[in-house]
């Protein structure tokens, strides 16, 4: 049953646990809520974990930043100060709202009050339980609340607390999880030890718990101070930062290396630069994310129409009128032009009927299967113009009634492939698809990171790419780790003075991946072994430097 027929005129609002902020944590009821959503009122906090899940045009008031497709309506500007407000407006203008919170709403004050506001006007709410920071962070930590004896746990805000909590924590023997700030977990650690417990208690301390910036201090109540001012992460200009602190046996340390599966992933918090195009880092990123890195797409390529569209036009044309037998894509890039060529004449994937699709690598079929239409042929072996050659057959006036191949490519010749087909009897229209030029230098931040160290590794999939982003951003700092994804690649980028630690066994941009993340389990695991931290290739800059750039 549709859901909108029970609420009725009144708008409706669920409040929703966004989690502790890995937005892998969202549950599929949060991300089903988002889809429907006609307005969101998001905690800051959150807001960019939850906006990824909601459909284009959807109002978000509370956002400073104007979205272009907004349709914000007058109640909800007017009380765009307050959420609870701005969500209680929109849903009296019988709107879909999602109040959308950190960690779990039913922990949320401002979502009970919000709760029996709505309760009073009569306006239906649900609520999508979000996984608690409490919860979520120590498990992220490698820190497990309860054992085979099923020890007590006992959960406490520290800003909330008064005198009786602490006397009653300081006698008990259970597992405490305080949620404090980084600059109070000192004072949290204090009143605990004052109120009876030994300073000798173990504790962990998680900043930043559950994304890729986290990190976990191992200490004692009595030697927490110390512990956080040896690591330099105290006195912090970001002191108010959230901490989740927890107290008992539970969090031995000799535990946590067993236990910490997340801060031991092969690239945690390695920043990882993806010098491509916005269209096919996607997956990749993904990739990296899995690692636990933190990638940042630079485009290093723009695609621009060609300078004279009507040889594309008249080919488009002639795929309506039989002109071809085959079309073959070399890449995603080909596949889009056709496409946008399609759309400006109202044409969809109907049109390939009764013609062969070729398509070199994974994502150019994916882009092809996206837009309707299944490749007839790609290369069994390796994903290039020889290896489509490999498996193209020859033409034979029998079984073919057109001996013409339509080849939509970029502005770089692709002689090979027009040889070889030509060489199999075949006619090929070569046609100028679109043209790829240098894009626009990046940010003086992100030039700077480059230059000065401030990314771990950078990936490197052609040589025009590692041409490129010299040219736009500047030549990798020599900490950065250089990942090829084959050897001509390779020796571009030896060329530019760059020395290559990683080579991919072949030329896959996800084997790329998988090449570097073995590097970061290696470096890790000899860092284990030698007995010293582990440190991010970035870390190691003079510190001279590193002051100058971060």
């Amino acid at each position: 049953m549709n859901r909108q027929h029970l609420h009725g005129a009144h708008g409706h609002v669920t409040f929703l646990g966004a989690g502790p902020g890995d937005p892998g944590l969202l549950t599929l009821r949060a991300v089903e809520a988002l889809g429907r959503a006609d307005v969101l009122v998001a905690d800051p906090r959150v807001y960019d974990v939850v906006r990824a899940h909601t459909r284009p045009g959807v109002d978000t008031p509370l956002q400073a930043v104007t979205d272009e497709t907004s349709t914000a309506s007058a109640a909800a500007d007017d009380a765009a100060l307050d959420p609870g407000e701005s969500a209680i407006a929109a849903a009296r203008a019988g709107r879909r709202v999602v109040r959308a919170v950190a960690g779990d709403p039913g922990l949320d004050s401002d979502a009970a009050r919000e709760m029996l506001a709505l309760a009073d006007e009569g306006i239906p709410f649900e609520v999508v339980p979000g996984v608690a920071a409490v919860v979520g962070v120590p498990a992220y930590a490698g820190v497990p609340l309860r054992d085979a004896q099923g020890t007590d746990v006992r959960f406490v805000d520290a800003s909330t607390a008064d005198d009786r909590c602490w006397t009653e924590l300081g006698v008990s023997d259970a597992t405490v999880v305080v949620s404090t700030t980084l600059e109070k977990v000192t004072s949290a650690a204090g009143e605990l030890v004052a109120a009876g417990r030994k300073p000798d208690t173990p504790l962990t301390v998680t900043l930043a718990g559950t994304t890729t910036r986290q990190r976990t201090f191992t200490a004692t109540l009595g030697g927490i101070t110390q512990a956080l001012k040896q690591a330099k992460v105290l006195p912090s200009a970001d002191g108010g930062q959230p901490v989740i602190a927890v107290v008992g046996e539970r969090s031995a340390a000799a535990q946590r290396e067993q236990l910490a599966w997340f801060e031991s992933k092969p690239l945690f918090g390695w920043q990882v630069l993806v010098p491509r195009t916005k269209e096919q880092a996607a997956s990749l990123s993904d990739q990296l994310r899995s690692y636990g890195a933190v990638p940042a797409e630079v485009p290093t390529i723009a695609v621009e129409p060609p300078r004279t569209p009507q040889q594309m036009e008249r080919a488009v044309k002639g795929l309506v009128t039989g002109r071809y037998e085959w079309i073959a894509f070399t890449s995603v890039n080909a596949v889009k032009a056709v496409r946008e060529k399609f759309e400006e004449y109202g044409l969809d994937a109907r049109a390939f009927a009764g013609i062969k699709v070729a398509a070199v690598g994974e994502q150019t079929a994916n882009a092809l299967i996206e837009f309707g239409v299944k490749p007839d042929l790609v290369p069994s072996g390796e994903q290039s113009a020889a290896g489509l050659l490999e498996d193209w057959p020859p033409y034979d006036p029998v079984f073919d009634p057109i001996d013409r191949v339509f080849l939509p490519r970029a502005d770089i010749a692709t002689e090979t492939l027009v040889a070889g087909l030509i060489e199999l009897g075949w006619e090929v229209d070569d046609v100028t698809a679109y043209r790829t030029v240098r894009a626009s230098p990046p940010p003086a931040e992100t030039r700077e990171a480059i230059k000065g160290g401030g990314f771990d590794a950078v990936l490197f999939t052609s040589s025009s790419t590692v041409r490129n982003l010299v040219g736009i951003a500047g030549k990798p700092h020599n900490v950065t780790v250089i990942a090829c994804i084959g050897p001509a690649t390779a020796k571009t980028a030896e060329e530019h003075g760059l020395r290559v630690d990683v080579m991919s066994p072949e030329p896959s941009v996800h084997k790329l991946a998988e090449a570097l993340a073995d590097f970061g389990a290696q470096r890790r695991a000899a860092a284990v072994e030698a007995g010293e931290q582990v440190k991010r290739p970035s870390e190691k800059r003079p510190a001279r430097r590193r002051a100058r750039t971060s």
